[in-house]
């Protein structure tokens, strides 16, 4: 463990110097800007306070933004797994599983900053207008039991406020954004050793697109469905869909067909599992032959 987290400190030597990495943040930082916009126009117009949890949980319990949201991590693992002239120096003295398994620790840290600079931006963004206590506000009640929530894609609805607080709804998304992106991370991460960079791009591409594509209602929209025949729909991509699997509102909260947070979380666990097994097994094969650092 000792030479482990040993590695992942040389993985992070010049992160926060790289421009690759600077771009990424401050992208993510209009990216949240421009996505909880919807909710405090709302704020402002009415001039009601909102939960300081409560832009993040409207923002990013929606697929879309989920979806743009881990778009941006394909520029932070990029250059995964990390290679340089001192990766001989270090397979000297480590074994490969060690190496590869100091990737993993750095991939898990590296999204879990990610997710906690998105979620301190979002707070910051609604501070002025914002309270700490953890009880549902006044613009939440308004979204939820309006149209107007559904009109602005604000996933604020009763049976959330109803099934949970803010600060334990926002663990939950959290939990889930986590997840979401770990899969996507570890995938990049498969092709990259498997075909190369240019495959674990599209890899990744892929793997967003086949969320993005089995949304319910685009996905209705493509199959022609009507009205009366998205519950079926609804229930079916809940299942299928990793994206939806990262999304809090669909999941079950006693009236739908849906998975529980568990049973999502217990997916990506599985998921991340194969995905780690998978990338074991190609390390056999894998060339340390070229250590550029390019």
């Amino acid at each position: 463990m000792k030479q482990i987290l040993a590695i992942v400190r040389w993985n992070f030597l010049g992160f926060f110097k790289n421009p690759r990495i600077i771009i990424t943040f401050m992208l993510s930082f209009v990216l949240c800007f421009f996505l909880s916009d919807r909710v405090m126009l709302v704020a402002r117009t009415y001039e009601s306070p909102i939960q300081m949890a409560e832009a993040f949980i409207w923002t990013f319990g929606d697929s879309t933004a989920i979806l743009l949201c881990s778009l941006l991590l394909i520029l932070l693992f990029i250059d995964l797994p990390k290679l340089s002239p001192f990766t001989p120096y270090m397979l000297l003295r480590v074994k490969k599983k060690q190496w590869l398994l100091a990737q993993f620790f750095y991939i898990v840290l590296v999204t879990m900053l990610y997710m906690g600079y998105v979620l301190l931006v979002t707070s910051l963004l609604c501070m002025q207008k914002a309270y700490i206590g953890n009880i549902w506000s006044k613009t939440a009640a308004l979204l939820a039991y309006s149209k107007m929530g559904k009109d602005l894609a604000v996933p604020s609805t009763v049976k959330v406020m109803e099934s949970t607080s803010p600060y334990e709804c926002m663990l939950q998304i959290m939990v889930l954004l986590i997840c979401y992106t770990l899969t996507l991370s570890f995938l990049m991460l498969y092709f990259q050793m498997k075909k190369g960079k240019k495959a674990a791009i599209g890899a990744a591409l892929t793997y967003s697109l086949f969320g993005f594509l089995l949304e319910p209602d685009i996905l209705a929209k493509l199959l022609g469905k009507e009205e009366y025949e998205m519950y079926q729909v609804r229930s079916l991509l809940g299942w299928l869909s990793p994206l939806n699997h990262a999304t809090y509102g669909m999941h079950d909260f006693g009236y739908d067909n849906l998975p529980v947070l568990w049973q999502s979380c217990l997916v990506f666990i599985i998921m991340l599992v194969i995905l780690a097994g998978a990338a074991f097994h190609i390390l056999k094969f894998y060339n340390f032959s070229v250590f550029t650092g390019e």
